[in-house]
C-alpha cells in the first residue's frame, strides 16, 4: 500500500479500510527509519491517522496546515512525495525532521518551537481574506503547546475576529514531560465528555428501537442530556472565547477525523478540534515510554534499547552537581520549562519535591517565577536549552538583570547540537546574553569546571548565565583546574608565537590544535577564557602583546561572541600591529548534520584550523 502513495491525491483514492491499512505500513516504515536515524518517534506515531484524515478532506498547497513544533510530520512528508527521502531524515543534505518550506509546497511555514502555530494560522487566515481568495487555513498544536504564552495570546485574538480558522488540538497529555498546570486540568475535565458521548450514542440506539414511542422518548432524553451536561462538564473555555468547540474526537478513528474535518469546513468563524491520540501508538514500548521515545537516538526495534550507549553528559553532571548543592543549602530551587528529564532534573525533582517546579512549555513564565523568587532570598536554578531562551530574553534583561537578581540561568545544548537543523542550534545565546548588563556569562571546558561553576554561581548572588553543550566531554584530560574568580580567565599553556582564546567545548580543540603546532615549531599559548563576561582583560591583553598573533575559537556566531569581545580590546588598549583571525560560525542560520560535519563544512575543524595556522604563520615569516 505505501509504495503507492506518491502524493495526498494518491490517498484520496484509498476507501476506509484501505486507509486503516496505510496507517500501520506508516507507522512501521517511521520505526524503521527512526530506529536507523535516531529522530521523534512517539509524537509522529500519535498521529498517523489524523495526517491521513487531513490530507483526504483539504488540498495542499491550497491549503494550509501550519505544524506547531513541526516534530510530528514525518507522515506528512511520507504524504507529500518524500517517501524515500525520509530515509535520508536528519542526515546532512537530507530532509529536515521539521517543516521546510524549502522541501515542498506542501510545509507552507519553517517551525520548529512550540506555541507559534496558532498565530502564523491566523495572519494566514487573514491574508486570505484581505486577498479575497478561498481555502482552509489550519493549525496543529499539541496540549503541551497549549501552555505557551504565545498560543493562549493568539487563541484570545483568534477567538473574537469571527475568521475562518480551525485548530486542531491535538490532546495526548504530554509535551515531551508530562503536563502539569491549569490548561492540562481544563483538558481533563472535557476529555470526560469522550466517555459520556459514546453512552449517549449507545442509550440513543437502544430507546429509538422502542416501537411507537422510541423517537419522542430520545428527544425528552437528549433534553435531560444537555442538562446533566452542565453538571458534568463546565462551561467550556473555548466556546467562551469565541470559538466554535468540536470533540472530544478518537485521534485514531479515521473515520470519525474526516467526518469532523469536513463538518469544520462548513462552519463560520474560528473552529476548535479536540482530538486524543496516544502518543507512541502501534508501537508498544514507545506507548509505555513515552517520554523516552519523544526524541531518540537510534535503537533497536526489538527492544526499544539505543544501539550505543548513552554516556554522560554535561545535562546529567548538571542535575548530580545541583542535588549535591541542594542537600548543603536548603533555598535552592530548580525551575524548568517542561524539560525536566533533557536537562538533568529526573533525579532533583524525586529527591526535593517541594523545591522543584515544572511550569510546562512557558520559558517566560520560569525565568519571571525565578525573579520573584530570586527576590525573596531563594536560589532559583533554571536549565533550559540555548535556544529556547530566546523566549524568555525580555524576563532575563527587565525582570532579572535590570534588578540584578541572583538568578542562575544554564544554556543547556549551547553552540551546534547537529540534526535538529536551524531551530535548535544554540549558537546565539553568547551574543544576545552578552548585551544585558549585570550579566555574568561562564562555560566550562569540562565536567569538572561546570560543577565549579555551578558552586561558584550559588555563592555570587548576581545573575549567572553558565553556557554547556550537548553530549559529553572529549577525551582530552587537563592536569590543571584553577579555582574559579570572577572574570578570570585560565593560561593551560605558555607560548611565544601564536595566542589561542577558546571558550567551552572548544577548549580541548585549542589544546589539541596547540599540541600539534608544536610539531611544526609553532610555541602556542593557550587561554581557556572562562568568563565571556566580565572579560578577564588584563591576562588577554598580555598574551596579545607578548604574541601580536591571535586567533579565537568559539561554539557559537561570529556576531558579539568571544571574538568581537577580544576586537573590542584589543581597540580599547590601543594594541597595535596585532594579527587576528576567528573561528566562529557565520552570521547565518546552520542547516541540520552531524556537529562533525558541520564542522568541515564551516572550515571549524581541528585539521583546517591547523593548516591555516600554519600557512599563515609560514607566511608572515617570508614576508
Amino acid at each position: 500500500m505505501l509504495e503507492n502513495i506518491n502524493s495526498p491525491e494518491d490517498v484520496k483514492k484509498l476507501n476506509l479500510e484501505q486507509k486503516k491499512e496505510l496507517s500501520q505500513e506508516i507507522r512501521k516504515y517511521i520505526i524503521e527509519v527512526v530506529s536507523e536515524n535516531g529522530g521523534h518517534l512517539a509524537s509522529n506515531l500519535g498521529v498517523v491517522e489524523l495526517t491521513i484524515a487531513l490530507h483526504s478532506v483539504f488540498d495542499l498547497p491550497k491549503d494550509k496546515i501550519i505544524w506547531d513544533v513541526g516534530h510530528q510530520t514525518y507522515v506528512h512528508k511520507i504524504i507529500t512525495g518524500r517517501r524515500e527521502q525520509l530515509k535520508t531524515l536528519r542526515q546532512l543534505n537530507g530532509i529536515a525532521g521539521f517543516p521546510k518550506t524549502n522541501e515542498s509546497e506542501t510545509d507552507c511555514f519553517n517551525t520548529g518551537h512550540s506555541s507559534t502555530s496558532i498565530s502564523v494560522a491566523l495572519g494566514m487566515a487573514r491574508a486570505r481574506d484581505i486577498k479575497k481568495e478561498n481555502n482552509s487555513v489550519l493549525a496543529i498544536i499539541g496540549d503541551g503547546a497549549l501552555t505557551g504564552g504565545m498560543a493562549l495570546e493568539a487563541l484570545n485574538d483568534a477567538g473574537c475576529s469571527k475568521t475562518n480558522l480551525t485548530v486542531i488540538l491535538n490532546d495526548n497529555e504530554m509535551s515531551i514531560s508530562k503536563n502539569i498546570g491549569g490548561m492540562n486540568l481544563l483538558l481533563s475535565k472535557l476529555r470526560t465528555k469522550r466517555s459520556y458521548t459514546k453512552s449517549n450514542i449507545s442509550i440513543k440506539k437502544f430507546l429509538s428501537k422502542i416501537p411507537g414511542i422510541g423517537k419522542p422518548l430520545v428527544k425528552i432524553v437528549q433534553r435531560i442530556k444537555r442538562s446533566i451536561k452542565q453538571l458534568i462538564i463546565p462551561k467550556m473555555f473555548f466556546e467562551d472565547i469565541g470559538f466554535r468547540y468540536l470533540g472530544p474526537v478518537d485521534g485514531h478513528d479515521i473515520q470519525e477525523l474526516e467526518r469532523m474535518l469536513k463538518i469544520s469546513k462548513q462552519l463560520a468563524g474560528p473552529v476548535l478540534i479536540h482530538i486524543l491520540t496516544k502518543k507512541g501508538k502501534g508501537y508498544k514500548i514507545a506507548e509505555s515510554n513515552p517520554d523516552k521515545f519523544h526524541a531518540t537516538a537510534p535503537f533497536k526495534v526489538e527492544t526499544g534499547e539505543l544501539k550505543n550507549k548513552k554516556k554522560k553528559d554535561y545535562s546529567k553532571v548538571f542535575g548530580e552537581t545541583l542535588i549535591r548543592l541542594a542537600n548543603k543549602n536548603e533555598n535552592i530551587v530548580a525551575i524548568t520549562a517542561s524539560m525536566k528529564d533533557g536537562t538533568g532534573l529526573t533525579e532533583f525533582a524525586k529527591k526535593f519535591p517541594n523545591r522543584f517546579f515544572d511550569v510546562g512549555i512557558a520559558e517566560q513564565h520560569a525565568l519571571g517565577l525565578a525573579a520573584g523568587m530570586a527576590k525573596d532570598e531563594i536560589i532559583p536554578v533554571v536549565p533550559i536549552y540555548a535556544s529556547f531562551y530566546q523566549r524568555a530574553y525580555d524576563q532575563v534583561i527587565h525582570d532579572i538583570a535590570m534588578q540584578n537578581l541572583p538568578v542562575i540561568m544554564c544554556a543547556d545544548r549551547a553552540g551546534i547540537v547537529g540534526q535538529d537543523g536551524e531551530t535548535h542550534q544554540g549558537i546565539l545565546d553568547m551574543s544576545f546574553f552578552r548585551l544585558v548588563p549585570n550579566l555574568t556569562i561562564m562555560a566550562p571546558k569540562d565536567f569538572k569546571e561546570l560543577e565549579k561553576m555551578l558552586e561558584f554561581a550559588i555563592k555570587l548572588s548576581k545573575p549567572v548565565v553558565i553556557r554547556y553543550p550537548r553530549g559529553g566531554e572529549s577525551n582530552e584530560t587537563f592536569d590543571k583546574s584553577e579555582k574559579i574568580k570572577l572574570g578570570k580567565a585560565e593560561i593551560l599553556k605558555k607560548g611565544n608565537d601564536i595566542t589561542i582564546l577558546s571558550i567551552g567545548k572548544t577548549v580541548t580543540k585549542a589544546i589539541e590544535i596547540a599540541n600539534q603546532l608544536k610539531e611544526n615549531s609553532i610555541d602556542v599559548e593557550v587561554i581557556n577564557v572562562r568568563f565571556l563576561k566580565p572579560l578577564d582583560k588584563h591576562t588577554i591583553e598580555k598574551s596579545i602583546l607578548k604574541t601580536k598573533n591571535v586567533v579565537t575559537i568559539e561554539d557559537g556566531t561570529i556576531i558579539n561572541g568571544l571574538a568581537t569581545s577580544i576586537k573590542e580590546l584589543i581597540v580599547e588598549k590601543s594594541i597595535k600591529n596585532v594579527k587576528i583571525k576567528e573561528y566562529a560560525y557565520p552570521d547565518e542560520y546552520i542547516k541540520h548534520g552531524t556537529d562533525k560535519e558541520l564542522e568541515k563544512i564551516y572550515k571549524l575543524d581541528k585539521d583546517t584550523i591547523v593548516n591555516n595556522i600554519i600557512d599563515n604563520f609560514e607566511r608572515e615569516k617570508d614576508e
